[in-house]
């Protein structure tokens, strides 16, 4: 998917991704239900009706595959909607931060699948409990990113106190860590959820910058 995408063009991508997902799931469980049934009365065969045994393959795959591109169309629409207003930078950490919680989603949707039934909506969540424990401290970074990339406390070559650092010349920002250069001339890569929660003292702007 190309990066500077209309919001028009990814939007249409989501709901025609949306739509094939729906009919193609739709044909899926057609086929394993009814489908081989009717081959079964056509043949006589009997080994097609032990088909019906892989279904649960055929779904996670179709989950899987279009899930994906449903996923990255979503992301990339929200990465054109945030673009023109907040810049490339904010817009990237929002289009990962939707990749990474779609990912989840998906892995939480297949262990539904899977389980089936009362089963699998009880797996299924605690699959989904069990992604967002072990992805806790990414989100986290990640949503922090996005806050800061929109609320812009301090901009790109901006000289700053935070998280401990002293003085130091901001870099970069991106949806996981704030790049900085210290004044012994050592870069440091600060974790954003540690700006979000701690003071920030401004020294200096950057040129330019009131």
């Amino acid at each position: 998917m190309a990066n500077e995408d209309s919001l028009g063009k990814a939007l249409t991508r989501v709901i025609i991704y949306s739509a094939i997902f729906v009919i193609v799931m739709g044909v899926v469980q057609w086929f394993f239900t009814g489908g081989l049934q009717m081959l079964y009365n056509m043949t006589g065969i009997g080994a097609i009706l032990g088909l019906e045994n892989y279904s649960i393959y055929a779904i996670i795959l179709v989950m899987i595959i279009f899930g994906w591109f449903v996923i990255v169309s979503v992301a990339s629409m929200f990465y054109a909607m945030f673009k023109p207003k907040y810049g490339e930078s904010s817009a990237s950490a929002i289009r990962s931060l939707i990749k990474i919680l779609g990912i989840g989603g998906i892995f939480a949707g297949i262990a539904g699948a899977a389980g089936g039934g009362v089963a699998g909506v009880a797996l299924g969540g605690f699959i989904g409990m069990i992604i967002g424990f072990a992805t806790q401290q990414v989100l986290s970074q990640a949503i922090a990113g996005v806050f800061l990339l929109l609320s812009k406390p301090f901009e790109l070559g901006d000289v700053v106190d935070v998280a401990g650092e002293t003085e130091i010349k901001i870099i970069d920002i991106n949806a996981m860590f704030t790049k900085a250069l210290r004044n012994d001339g050592n870069t440091v890569l600060i974790p954003n959820n540690m700006i979000i929660s701690q003071k920030i003292v401004i020294r200096k702007k950057a040129k330019g910058q009131q």
